[in-house]
């Protein structure tokens, strides 16, 4: 039987490299960790490791296990602070995973109004995933996913926390300033800076460019959105966000705003949980406090 202790081994193997590495890793003695590996292999009858060089390599079949060990743990993990928080009297852990980078800027204006209102509620931020999003909502590894798509997928429900509008942004002495609407063919000639994500998660491709077959003259990917702002602002390119995330962020730099489209381009972000979590006390509350705050942003438009 596949026990808890061989999963950590199995995952240390493969983050370390070595052997001496994984048994530090673990607080195991070398040949303490090399015995168990053995007694491991014997019983499942299959080779986990060979040495390449100075380092390890996984077989199949310990790539196999590694898996299981990228599932299983993090779920075990959540389970034990979890006991511990109730052992300790705290209601509970909020595992609040962020799919996009505006999500993140938004959740940060959230968070601490939620956790000054529900004290005993440990909450962990997850930006990073195995898989994707939905896949860490399905497999536990988060409780609630802050996302701008919706995805319909058995087993998950979606709450709308805002709805907002995409602006463009550009430098004051731009060529585009004066216009009254921006349309696909002005925002064609430009280079468009974005966020290092797919095309497909690109709004203003996917709802503005891609329907009147355009694309922009050149996309600029850029990790920071402070960066992304400053090259706005000193006419590097364009760049398009939540309007409500353009006042916060760029209200120091000198940046134009100009409307996408006749009617604008107005956008949601959305909570995703599992259907099965929808009346957990905890989580009806940070909806609640996500609603409140966006409600706030919007009067301070």
């Amino acid at each position: 039987m596949i026990e808890h202790s061989h999963l950590k081994i199995i995952q240390a193997l493969h983050a370390n490299g070595t052997l001496t590495e994984a048994a530090n890793a673990l607080c195991l003695s070398q040949p303490a960790l090399s015995h168990q590996i053995g007694y491991l292999e014997k019983k499942l009858g299959v080779t986990l490791w060979e040495k390449d060089g100075r380092t390890l390599r996984l077989t199949q079949a310990g790539k196999v296990l590694l898996e299981v060990a990228q599932q299983v743990l993090p779920v075990l993990m959540q389970a034990e602070k979890t006991l511990v928080a109730l052992g300790e009297g705290r209601q509970g852990v909020l595992r609040i995973g962020v799919e996009c980078y505006p999500c993140f800027e938004w959740l940060t204006g959230v968070i601490g109004q939620f956790m000054q209102q529900m004290p005993d509620i440990d909450v962990d931020i997850v930006q990073k995933f195995q898989f994707t999003g939905l896949e860490g909502l399905l497999n536990h590894h988060i409780d609630v996913l802050i996302t701008p798509d919706w995805i319909r997928k058995d087993g998950i429900d979606y709450e709308v926390l805002t709805q907002y509008r995409l602006v463009l942004l550009t430098a004051p002495d731009h060529p585009l300033i004066g216009i009254a609407e921006l349309t696909p063919e002005l925002l064609s000639r430009e280079t468009l800076l974005t966020f290092p994500v797919s095309l497909e998660r690109l709004d203003i491709l996917t709802y503005f460019l891609t329907p009147a077959h355009l694309e922009p003259n050149r996309l600029k990917p850029i990790e920071s959105l402070d960066i992304m702002l400053q090259m706005t602002a000193l006419n590097r390119g364009v760049c398009v966000l939540p309007e409500w995330l353009a006042d916060l962020k760029g209200k120091h730099l000198p940046l134009n705003k100009i409307r996408i489209g006749a009617n604008g381009l107005e956008q949601k972000l959305y909570l995703a949980l599992r259907e099965t979590d929808k009346t957990v006390p905890f989580i009806r509350k940070f909806i609640a406090v996500g609603r409140e705050s966006a409600i706030g942003q919007l009067k301070t438009m």
